[in-house]
């Protein structure tokens, strides 16, 4: 049986650009820095975000970005721009990282591992 043994990751989101800060969470809470890596396992380690205000919007990103919901009901597409949650810097960070997560059962698992602090 393989033991987990999760450590704690701090990261400073000052001044870092949300993609690139995305994907190096995202490969943290998977456990691709590990040499016990599985991709059927969830082995991550917890990832705790300080200063998520500060991150960096490259480019076009607040005016052309859109966060897409459906209710699966007629007319129940909903669209808000990234300048509108923007407000909420800390759930834009985690928007991006869950859409670079695998989409299994083991992405809830993942992102209830990430702690976003302002």
């Amino acid at each position: 049986m393989l033991e987990i043994k999760r450590q704690t990751h701090q990261i400073d989101a000052n001044g870092k650009s949300l993609g690139r800060l995305a994907s190096e969470i995202a490969m943290i809470l998977r456990g691709k820095n590990k040499p016990t890596f599985q991709p059927n396992i969830d082995g991550g380690d917890f990832v705790e975000i300080v200063n998520a205000d500060k991150v960096k919007f490259t480019g076009k990103k607040l005016e052309q970005r859109e966060f897409i919901t459906h209710s699966n009901y007629p007319g129940g597409l909903k669209r808000r721009k990234v300048k509108d949650v923007a407000s909420d810097p800390g759930e834009v960070l985690r928007q991006a990282v869950i859409g670079m997560l695998p989409k299994n059962k083991l992405r809830d698992l993942m992102i209830k591992r990430l702690i976003i602090k302002k």
